[in-house]
């Protein structure tokens, strides 16, 4: 539950009562823990890129979704690359800071390795 901890609340799931309280700056997507359609890895995109610049000013940052493992995961991994890691540095990250199982959608791991941009591109020609 958030309250007052976070300058910026990216969610990838809604609950009712989970805030944040209305003060504290909130983006929401919602995202299936699947396949992503192109809009859907646009929004990963654009998300991963407020958490980036985010982190450089300083701001305290949450991404959350349902339990935190595979779209935090994968917003947060492409947030990390966005600031300069590489990717399989990023994964590495993701996994030991929330849990060696963060990113078990092995999808999303494609996702990262092709390049959000490519993998939008095949969703869109999937479509």
């Amino acid at each position: 539950m958030v309250r007052r901890e976070f300058d910026l609340v990216l969610s990838l799931y809604r609950r009712e009562g989970h805030g944040p309280p209305p003060h504290i700056e909130h983006h929401f997507a919602e995202l299936p823990d699947g396949p992503l359609t192109a809009a859907q890895i646009a929004d990963v995109e654009r998300f991963a890129v407020l958490a980036a610049e985010a982190v450089r000013a300083g701001r305290l940052t949450l991404v959350r979704c349902h339990t935190g493992l595979n779209r935090s995961g994968l917003v947060g991994a492409q947030a990390l690359v966005e600031l300069g890691l590489g990717v399989p540095a990023a994964i590495d990250r993701i996994r030991q800071r929330r849990s060696p199982r963060a990113l078990h959608n092995r999808l999303f791991v494609q996702y990262l390795e092709s390049g959000l941009p490519t993998a939008r591109l095949l969703a869109e020609l999937d479509s």
